[in-house]
């Protein structure tokens, strides 16, 4: 029992130091906020001299028909509807600049987040929540950090003045306000713990809706292939299943105590009535004077009903920020450098290399020792889930080895800046990864979007891609899709090399970076590879023996172990894994011809 209210009031300090944090974000276009709140007490301050109005309204113009008052009192009231008109107008496009501001501000601070975070996160989360982030939670803080506030301060305003004009004219009558007051808060006390547990569930479910809409668009010709559509349909209809009905309750919640309001501020409209008919008070009240406290107390509930409805889009607004500020509070990529490293000579050194993935405990490498010199070829090869591919990402510290060091010139790798460590290295993955932009952007992408034309034409024919790149509608302009979509396979991977070739790096990464290409494409493409690693290091994993034969050395990995190393012709008198994988795959191009 006593934990308990430890537990609230810890969690409380959180939110109203998430909240502070928010506000913050809209102290960069505090002139708009400043005007928009000018207008939110303009408003309800109009409002309130309008009800105030209304007892000499009806007692002066109806009762003592009051010549002044009936040539004036016309005037009057489209006046003060002038300017509620003109303050409401400065309040909602104030509200809005602030918002939309807002929302744009975390959305760049958040991907700002996701360039700098380690690829660590990116393993262990899946993409679809990554993406909802950006798309739908940071549209939620709009709601807490302008739209709450405004009518926080609107109908906060609406309630005073009205309180301020029932007191005015009746502090007796106001007595009614009893009945309602106490019921408002115990409602917006429970409503306020049920929005935020509800609020936090379904940010998690947008981001499995995220995924599985993502998924299946990737993927939609397996789908179709496979006959998958039933499933991911089901797949699909069970998450949204599960938004519609967090979303129902959010409803259910509001509809709830907005219902439950209406019925109490009904009651205090009665207990007024009855206050005011009692006799010893019936002749003593105006009926101008029971118009406008009654009108007062009508005006009042509307307000009290959506300050108690912020709720809903204040806790979904804080839980948005919650989850915004844990991704930008994240800590980036460790880079402990210090030396910046200009261009290196090219040597690289794994000593007892161990490497075990935090997300499931997989150990990927135990113990790989491998000396790399300058300007030579290393082929690692092996069978799947053998280590090769976590070994060459450990090059540009895409991960850090859990033990054992990477020595490149002779120093711990560690020692070298991160931006300058991966200057060196030139990269072509497995999986080839292209922009929605021109074939010349893809090529000449990040640090080389300065190279000229014929650098990157160069590096084009180098790679064997002007042959179609001549072809395409606009050459060199030609957008090529998200993902390089209107290309095929082939044609990524060549414009992939040719980005390599381009960056003209000491270090070359070449993962399976032929596998994409036909056999005439993957000729031409060997041909200007072997030219490129001429002065470079240069590692490759690749899967057909037959683009490595004239390596420097081959390293045969076994479960995150190499077992065998040396040359073609040496590891093949061996008579070990690698002969074996050699006449296995010649059988199989002896079979195929």
């Amino acid at each position: 029992m006593s934990d308990k209210p430890k537990k609230v009031s810890v969690w409380d300090a959180r939110t109203w130091q998430t909240y502070k944090r928010l506000l913050s974000y809209t102290r960069r276009f505090r002139s708009a906020g400043y005007i928009a709140i000018i207008g939110m007490i303009v408003d309800p301050i109009c409002l309130s001299v309008f009800t105030g109005s209304l007892k000499p309204m009806i007692d002066n113009l109806f009762v003592d028909k009051n010549p002044s008052t009936i040539f004036w009192m016309p005037i009057w009231i489209v006046g003060i509807f002038l300017v509620r008109g003109v303050a409401s107008y400065v309040t909602d496009y104030g509200i809005a600049y602030v918002g939309r501001n807002v929302v744009q501000a975390m959305r760049i601070d958040v991907f700002a987040a996701y360039l700098r975070l380690p690829s660590t996160f990116f393993a262990r989360e899946p993409s679809g929540q990554q993406i909802s982030r950006i798309t739908y939670t940071s549209e939620q803080v709009a709601s807490a950090s302008a739209d709450s506030l405004k009518v926080a301060i609107t109908e906060g305003f609406t309630v005073i003045g009205m309180l301020a004009v029932m007191l005015y004219y009746s502090p007796y009558l106001t007595m009614a306000l009893l009945v309602l007051v106490p019921c408002v808060v115990v409602i917006v006390t429970i409503i306020s713990r049920r929005y935020r547990k509800i609020s936090k569930r379904i940010q998690g479910n947008m981001g499995t809706v995220t995924s599985a809409v993502e998924e299946a668009v990737a993927a939609n010709r397996e789908v179709r292939i496979y006959g998958g559509q039933q499933r991911e349909a089901e797949r699909f209809g069970e998450v949204a299943e599960r938004q519609r009905h967090l979303n129902l309750k959010v409803s259910a919640t509001s509809a709830a105590s907005s219902a439950t309001i209406q019925t109490v501020g009904a009651m205090a409209l009665a207990m007024l009535v009855f206050l005011a008919t009692r006799p010893a008070i019936l002749n003593t009240i105006s009926p101008g004077i029971f118009t406008a406290v009654l009108t007062a107390m009508g005006a009042m509930m509307p307000s009290l009903k959506r300050l108690a409805g912020i709720q809903a889009s204040l806790q979904k607004g804080v839980t948005a920020a919650e989850d915004l500020f844990e991704i930008m509070d994240q800590p980036p990529e460790i880079d402990t450098g210090t030396d910046v490293l200009e261009r290196t000579k090219g040597d690289i050194r794994f000593e007892d290399i161990h490497l075990v993935y935090e997300r499931n405990d997989h150990v990927a490498l135990r113990g790989v020792t491998l000396a790399c010199a300058p300007g030579t070829v290393t082929a690692l090869v092996g069978r799947s889930g053998s280590g090769k591919s976590s070994l060459v990402s450990l090059l540009p510290r895409f991960y850090q080895p859990t033990s054992g060091h990477i020595l490149i010139d002779g120093r711990d790798y560690t020692q070298y800046t991160l931006p300058s460590l991966r200057k060196q290295i030139a990269w072509v993955g497995q999986h080839v990864v292209l922009f929605d932009d021109t074939v010349a952007a893809n090529i000449a992408y990040g640090e080389m979007a300065g190279a000229s034309e014929a650098e990157i034409v160069a590096a084009a024919q180098a790679a064997n891609a002007m042959e179609f790149i001549e072809r395409l509608p606009e050459g060199l302009n030609t957008r090529i899709g998200q993902g390089g979509n209107s290309l095929s396979g082939g044609q990524r991977q060549r414009l992939a090399i040719a980005r390599a070739i381009l960056k003209n790096a000491p270090i070359l990464v070449l993962d399976e970076a032929t596998s994409a290409l036909d056999t005439e494409s993957e000729r031409l493409i060997q041909d200007a590879l072997t030219r490129l690693m001429r002065d470079r290091t240069t590692l490759v994993i690749a899967h057909r023996l037959s683009t490595i034969e004239h390596a420097d050395q081959i390293a045969v990995l076994d479960q995150g172990r190499v077992v065998e190393l040396g040359t073609h012709r040496e590891l093949l008198d061996m008579g070990g894994q690698y002969a074996a994988l050699h006449r296995m795959q010649f059988h199989e191009q002896v079979t195929a011809s």
